[in-house]
C-alpha cells in the first residue's frame, strides 16, 4: 500500500518538523509556540509543498495536535520535578500512525474510504456497533490496519459501575461478583525466552543497513505485536466463554 506509507511518511516529516521549531523557539529564544500558531502556518506549506497538499487536512491538523501533546508533557513532568527531555525527533520505526479526528473517512461494508488514499477492503475484527468516532491508519510489523473507536450503543450498567462487575489485578486477572476468579495469562512471561532469543539475534547483526538485521528487528517486532494481540484479546474471549 504506497499510499498510506506516502501519506504516513508526510506526516512523519511534519511532526519532526513541528518538534524542531518548538525546540528552537524554546532553547534559542525562550518561547514557546502553541497549536494554533503551528497550524496557521499549513496554507503556505501545502502552497508550495504538493506532497503535504496530498494529506487530509484534518490529519495534518492532528500531527500537529501531537507536536502540542509531546511538549505539553514535557512542560508537565518538569513542573512536577521529574527528570524530563525535550521531546525528540521520530524516526520511520517509530512514527507509525495517523489520524482522520473527525471526517475524511467513511466505512461501508468491508469497503473504507480514505479521503486523499483511495479506498480498500477491510477485514472487520467484530460487528460495527455504535457511531464511529475516529480512524487511525496504523501500520504494523505485519501490516497495515485500521482503528475504529466507536460511542457504544449500550454503556456498562449501574452493575459493573459500583463494583458488581470485573475487577482487574495483576497476579489475578479479574474477580467476578459470582465469586469465580480468572486468573492472569501472563503473555509476556510465556514468551520472554522466545523473545530474548530474538533480541539477541538482532545485538549479533552489528550492520545496521544489513537485510539480515532489518529481518531480524522485523521478526522481533512481530513477537512483541502477536504478545500485545493476545492481551487485547484476551477480555473478549473470557466474555464470550
Amino acid at each position: 500500500m504506497k499510499q498510506p506509507a506516502f501519506s504516513l511518511d508526510t506526516c512523519r516529516e511534519l511532526y519532526n518538523a513541528s518538534l524542531q521549531e518548538r525546540r528552537d523557539a524554546y532553547q534559542i529564544n525562550h518561547v514557546s509556540l502553541n497549536y494554533n500558531s503551528q497550524s496557521a502556518q499549513l496554507p503556505g506549506i501545502k502552497a508550495i509543498r504538493p506532497d503535504v497538499a496530498a494529506v487530509h487536512s484534518q490529519v495534518l491538523q492532528d500531527v500537529l495536535r501531537r507536536s502540542q501533546k509531546a511538549f505539553d508533557n514535557f512542560f508537565r513532568r518538569g513542573k512536577a520535578g521529574q527528570e524530563t527531555g525535550l521531546p525528540k525527533i521520530q524516526g520511520q520505526g517509530f512514527f507509525d500512525s495517523f489520524v482522520y479526528p473527525q471526517s475524511g473517512f467513511r466505512l461501508e461494508g468491508d469497503k473504507l474510504h480514505l479521503s486523499k488514499i483511495g479506498s480498500c477492503r477491510v477485514r472487520l475484527s467484530r460487528p460495527i456497533e455504535g457511531r464511529i468516532k475516529t480512524c487511525t491508519i496504523k501500520r504494523e510489523a505485519d501490516g497495515w490496519y485500521v482503528v475504529l473507536p466507536l460511542n457504544a450503543i449500550n454503556p456498562a450498567s449501574s452493575e459493573d459501575r459500583e463494583g458488581g462487575g470485573d475487577r482487574l489485578g495483576i497476579e489475578c486477572f479479574a474477580a467476578v461478583s459470582n465469586g469465580e476468579r480468572v486468573e492472569n495469562p501472563k503473555h509476556y512471561r510465556a514468551a520472554e525466552s522466545e523473545l530474548k532469543r530474538a533480541q539477541r539475534t538482532v545485538t549479533r547483526r552489528k550492520n545496521k543497513r544489513s537485510n539480515r538485521r532489518r529481518k531480524a528487528i522485523n521478526i522481533l517486532a512481530k513477537k512483541h505485536l502477536h504478545i500485545k494481540r493476545q492481551r487485547a484479546d484476551f477480555p473478549g474471549r473470557r466474555r464470550l466463554m
